[in-house]
């Protein structure tokens, strides 16, 4: 029965069709599973690290209370001695006192797991209620398009090397296209129409100045982002984002090795860096370029009047941006699935390649974790923006450093190389 399952599958691999398919449905799940996987946790992350710059005692330190275990005993560190007497440890040992020092004497640590869980239950058992006077039809898209197109942008990212395997090589990008920066701007421009659909749609006085505001920021920071990418582009020679980061493995990343062109050459791929990454905190409507939806100004702009899971989906896509935001930094700038440090080579001469190509795909991750850390770090850290402030910074700073930041890169690639 084995033997003839075994047989089955050998001959479907063996079928150039089939290989690319089967392939292709397991690199669409394994994206979209770390997309749509990494929004809980960057919502985990988002009340755990709050909490740690406020110092709040809830999503780190709040447990499950031992004296709720009435067995144990009622009093709050009866049931905490009575535990040590039952495995025969001492009071006052060291197992004891590390226990004490992470407050098992008093709670069970659930590690602020239950409050997000709590929270997507809350959404999904709410009243979708939509109100009389929206343009229905419009109001049921805005939020898909808010979410999709972040999505969309994950496709073309490449999480890992490429996949040798008996049947063919497989590139570990669901879509390797040879325009994926293109690709990037394209679909992920599509998402201000959600917004401004949002707004307009909602007949309501602050969410339609929200849905105005975001399709205002979102327009000045994606020509400074776009222009922003110019100079990398430029020094990689290509618009492959799988060789951008090929390039990086073998060469270093942001330059060649560690030769006298490469430091010349961190000027203007440091200044593209900081446009890139301010513009991705502007595309993602993150704090303190949250102006479309301040709470002090528009009560909660574009969103105000939705709930239950369509208002869930303007945070998904928020998050979904954020993260795919990091993932085209990472790959742009950072080495992408680059280990880095010469252990790129060091794997694939000494390891298997499906070894290899896992250890690259938990340096994806582990990256990509740094990043989302920082876009929370970013925003309990920050204030707000005024929103003269953001449109000042967006045309009159970033755009013009982003354009004399491609006459920069160009003399010193005429000059150098």
């Amino acid at each position: 029965m084995i033997d003839s399952i075994l047989t089955f599958c050998d001959e479907v691999l063996s079928n150039p069709v089939w290989f690319y398919v089967i392939t292709l449905l397991i690199k669409i799940v394994i994206c979209f599973a770390i997309t749509i996987l990494f929004i809980p946790v960057c919502v985990y992350i988002e009340r755990r690290v709050a909490a740690w710059i406020q110092d709040r005692v809830g999503p780190n330190r709040a447990g499950i209370p031992l004296s709720i275990f009435r067995r144990f005993g009622a009093k709050s560190d009866l049931p905490f001695k009575k535990t040590l007497d039952y495995f025969g440890l001492p009071h006052d040992g060291k197992i004891a006192n590390l226990c004490r020092f992470f407050r098992l004497d008093r709670d069970i640590p659930i590690f602020g797991l239950v409050q997000p869980m709590v929270d997507g239950g809350k959404l999904f058992l709410k009243q979708d209620f939509t109100p009389p006077f929206v343009r229905r039809v419009y109001f049921w898209i805005a939020p898909i398009l808010v979410l999709a197109p972040p999505l969309m942008t994950a496709a073309v990212v490449p999480f890992a090397g490429d996949l040798h395997t008996s049947y063919g090589n497989v590139n570990m990008a669901v879509a390797n296209l040879s325009v994926g920066p293109l690709w990037m701007f394209a679909i992920s421009s599509l998402s201000v129409y959600g917004l401004v659909l949002a707004g307009w749609s909602s007949n309501s006085k602050f969410p339609f100045l929200g849905g105005v505001r975001s399709s205002a920021q979102m327009i000045s920071y994606e020509i400074s982002m776009g222009l922003s990418i110019i100079p990398v582009l430029m020094i990689y020679s290509t618009l492959d984002l799988s060789n951008i980061v090929e390039y990086q493995a073998a060469n270093g990343w942001l330059g060649e090795g560690l030769s006298w062109q490469r430091w010349i050459l961190l000027v203007p791929i440091a200044i593209s860096f900081i446009i890139f990454l301010t513009s991705i905190f502007a595309e993602a409507n993150r704090t303190p370029f949250d102006m479309s939806e301040c709470e002090t100004d528009l009560v909660g702009g574009y969103h105000t009047e939705y709930s239950s899971m369509k208002f869930a989906q303007f945070f998904m896509g928020e998050y979904a941006a954020m993260v795919v935001g990091s993932s085209l930094v990472i790959t742009l700038f950072l080495g992408g699935w680059s280990i880095g440090f010469g252990l790129d080579g060091w794997l694939n001469e000494h390891v298997a390649n499906w070894v290899a190509v896992i250890c690259q795909l938990i340096a994806y991750v582990l990256k990509l974790l740094f990043f989302v850390f920082f876009f929370v770090w970013v925003r309990w850290t920050l204030p707000r923006f005024r929103y003269d402030q953001v449109m000042k910074l967006g045309w009159m700073v970033f755009f013009e450093l982003a354009v004399i930041n491609i006459f920069i890169t160009a003399a010193i690639l005429y000059f150098v190389k």
